[in-house]
């Protein structure tokens, strides 16, 4: 099965995390169409990848980060709690995971039985939370890249060669994509809104390793790894071919009046409309091969096109 293609409830009903259906009323903001304002969430894990050996039944997870890798090999259902707050487990990961217990960074005696796992995957951060599962079988995932995560959390759960298959897999489609929609012939600016800010992402960005892939160039003020936060003397470094913009928590009153402002509205692709706004969660805060296709469906979808078009 294709990598882009995904697990769901069976209906082409947008729903909340819950599994409760919601508008899609709102598609654009501050006159920059969304690119996928109605993406089920439902949708968004992989086929399940079949086992290869050891077959764990019963899998808690000390860090929602690791709930990524998970979803991109399509054993959710397998999880049977996170030891995190409430509210910890990424929206975009669907209402499969998002319903998994959150039983805190301290569970009790009470939640430690009830989960009755047979594998607890924990990284350095949360390992102590994984303590409290004595005699379980653990396994800390420390990889450095969110590949390399994904790999160290398929070979915990006896797919590493399942693994290898989707991120070529994903390879593939992102260099598809590329020359589907002539890719290094665009260069796309990364605009974050914060609550008092604008900071382009770098290269070395969540996004920004995606775009790589695809191959699209950056504008020559945004070709470093890091961020670079845009002041009054270089506000014009934002511009591009395309730009992608996204709002941080709590950024989005401060994000419309810099969309709405004369400044901004004088740079070129603002001026041809070509300005279009992503999910800053998928694009920057998360992290991995599930992440990394939503990404790519909005590359496929927007990169040759403009805001007039959605």
């Amino acid at each position: 099965m294709s990598l882009l293609a995904a697990c769901g409830n069976g209906d082409d009903i947008l729903r909340t995390p819950d599994g409760k259906p919601i508008s899609t009323s709102t598609t654009r903001i501050a006159e920059v169409n969304l690119v996928h304002p109605a993406r089920d969430y439902s949708k968004t894990c992989s086929s399940p990848a079949p086992a290869e050996g050891r077959d764990p039944a019963r899998v808690v997870v000390t860090d929602p980060a690791l709930l990524d890798a998970v979803c991109a090999l399509g054993l959710g259902g397998k999880v049977v709690a996170v030891t995190a707050a409430p509210g910890s487990v990424p929206a975009y990961l669907g209402p499969q995971l998002t319903a998994v217990p959150a039983i805190g960074t301290a569970p009790n005696s009470g939640d430690v039985a009830a989960a009755k796992p047979d594998l607890v995957l924990t990284t350095t951060k949360t390992a102590g939370a994984g303590a409290a599962f004595k005699g379980v079988r653990s396994v800390g995932i420390d990889a450095a890249g969110w590949e390399e995560s994904f790999k160290a959390v398929a070979a915990a759960l006896g797919r590493p060669a399942a693994a290898d298959r989707r991120l070529r897999e994903f390879r593939a489609e992102a260099d598809a994509v590329g020359k589907l929609r002539d890719a290094p012939h665009t260069q796309v600016s990364l605009v974050r809104f914060g609550p008092d800010s604008e900071t382009i992402a770098g290269t070395g960005s969540f996004a920004g390793q995606i775009l790589s892939l695809v191959g699209v160039q950056r504008p020559a003020g945004q070709r470093g790894a890091e961020p670079l936060k845009v002041t009054d003397d270089n506000f014009t470094v934002a511009d591009g071919d395309l730009i992608y913009v996204s709002f941080e928590p709590d950024g989005l009153e401060h994000g419309k009046k810099v969309l709405l402002s004369d400044r901004w509205l004088d740079m070129g692709a603002p001026t041809w409309k070509r300005v279009l706004g992503v999910d800053d969660e998928v694009w920057y805060r998360a992290s991995g091969l599930a992440a990394a296709t939503l990404v790519l469906a909005d590359l496929k979808k927007s990169l040759a096109g403009n805001s007039a078009e959605y």
